[in-house]
């Protein structure tokens, strides 16, 4: 009979996912510095591009600060000084909102957009690193149970 000094513990699913998201987000916050950025920084341009990318041809580019907030599940007030920030770094502009001249739009300057791009250049490169240590198949299988998890509406 096994004694309890000869039992390997349970790995805590919880510990294991905690640690290693808390070194992919340590490592791409090392990642970012050259840019100048901070983690909640690039979230919004990357928003803020998604938004461009989405409504290329439509008369309103631009996001409001609320729905800044939203895609990046922060309090509006945090939104407000990520881009304030951003704004005082001319990687995007503030505009009257042409359907609602009470809102304002943020948009990305022509220097935020070639930011954008080379950030999400670096996401990728730092991804494939990061991930690296998987085959095809493993990287395969955890894009199939984050996925599952993500969907997952327990609490």
């Amino acid at each position: 009979m096994p004694t309890s000094a000869n039992i390997t513990p349970p790995r805590d699913l919880s510990e294991l996912f905690r640690r290693s998201t808390h070194r992919l987000r340590r490592t791409w916050t090392a990642k970012l510095a050259p840019f100048e950025l901070t983690p909640y920084q690039s979230r919004a341009l990357n928003c803020l591009d998604q938004q461009r990318w989405e409504t290329e041809s439509s008369a309103t580019a631009g996001l409001r600060l609320k729905d800044i907030a939203e895609r990046m599940r922060i309090a509006p007030r945090s939104a407000t000084e990520v881009i304030d920030q951003l704004e005082a770094k001319k990687l995007v502009t503030r505009s009257a909102d042409p359907l609602d001249r009470r809102a304002t739009l943020v948009s990305l300057s022509d220097e935020g957009a070639a930011l954008a791009q080379q950030v999400r250049s670096a996401r990728r490169i730092h991804t494939e690193e990061y991930f690296g240590r998987l085959d095809a198949q493993e990287r395969a299988e955890l894009a199939r149970i984050l996925g599952k998890l993500a969907g997952s509406t327990d609490s």
